[in-house]
This record gives C-alpha cells, sequence and structure tokens, in this order.
C-alpha cells in the first residue's frame, strides 16, 4: 500500500521519477541576486545547410550593466532562443568593464574603429541625455551614463558595433588610469 497513516493524517508515498526533468532543475535552479539588468539587443534566427535539410539555430546579442559604471556584453548560441539568451548573459557577465563616468558623462571625446565599425563618442553637459544610436544607447543607459551624444559611422552590425563601443570605454578607462 502506498499510504501510511500518522497522526489520523494521510501520508503521501514519494512521487516516483518520471523521466523528465523540469527546466529548472537542469540548470540548477540559480536566481539573480545580483544587481544587474539585462537586455536583450538582438535575436537571429542563423540556419546551416547539411545533408538531411537545413539547421536551425538562434544567436542573442545581450547587454548586461549595473547603472554605476560596469557593462558587458555576450553572445550565445543555442537552438532555443531561451538557451542563447542564457549562456549570452553568462559572457557578458564574463566580459564586464568599468566606464569612467565624470559628472554623468565620459572624460572626454572618443573615435574608435574596429573593423567596419566606427564609433565616435563626445561627453555632452548636464540634462543632454543619451543622444546615440541603439546600440550606443542601449550601453550607456545600462553603464549609468545620463549625458553623452554619440554616433555610428560605418556598418549597421550590432555585434560589431558594441565591440566597438566597449573598446571606446576601454581606452577611455586605460586614459583615466594612466594620467
Amino acid at each position: 500500500m502506498a499510504e501510511e497513516v500518522k497522526d489520523n493524517k494521510v501520508a503521501e508515498a514519494p512521487k516516483q521519477f518520471d523521466g523528465k526533468f523540469k527546466r529548472s532543475d537542469r540548470r540548477g535552479d540559480k536566481k539573480e541576486q545580483d544587481e544587474f539588468d539585462k537586455k536583450v539587443l538582438q535575436v537571429d534566427r542563423i540556419s546551416r545547410t547539411v545533408k538531411g535539410g537545413r539547421r536551425i539555430r538562434f544567436r542573442a546579442l545581450i547587454i548586461i550593466g549595473n547603472h554605476t559604471g560596469k557593462v558587458g556584453i555576450g553572445v550565445g548560441k543555442a537552438t532555443e532562443v531561451v538557451d542563447a539568451v542564457e549562456k549570452g548573459t553568462r559572457a557578458a557577465r564574463k566580459n564586464l568593464i568599468d566606464v569612467p563616468i565624470v559628472n554623468g558623462t565620459i572624460p572626454h571625446q572618443i573615435e574608435v574603429f574596429s573593423g567596419a565599425a566606427h564609433i565616435l563618442l563626445k561627453p555632452a553637459k548636464e540634462g543632454t541625455s543619451i543622444v546615440a544610436g541603439g546600440t550606443i544607447r542601449a550601453i550607456c543607459a545600462l553603464a549609468g551614463i545620463q549625458n553623452i551624444v554619440g554616433k555610428i559611422l560605418g556598418t549597421a552590425n550590432k555585434i560589431n558595433n558594441s565591440k566597438a563601443t566597449i573598446e571606446a570605454f576601454v581606452r577611455l578607462a586605460k586614459e583615466q588610469n594612466v594620467k
């Protein structure tokens, strides 16, 4: 008999394993206890052709930041969108950088060429807000920069533009540490 009687209460027998895992069981069910906000900037469906047909995968570009000077980008690829976003988030956590912020903006103007990407960032005075395209706007907002003017002059590729923006912040941080 699967039921036992204890203190006039019926106790159920433990459930048998049915061979199916819940998604949270596979991942360890970790709660994000940290202070980083996440933004999914782009999700692409990518495919490759093999003998049996097309293999479909997804690629996600993720930006994380804590609004106080730390920001990171990551790209994840997987067969499902949720898994790609998770992988991209893990990659972004590994690639965190410190952004130099002076009075809510960057210390000085910087221009970065990274492959076909060409990014121009200028400091802006109080009250200007973020005047920039989608990639630069998202990264600056998550980094905690309130006033900046930015321009994307090269390619429209969001991955390359985000890498160039991060490179600009890395160069600014190096220059701040040298002085």
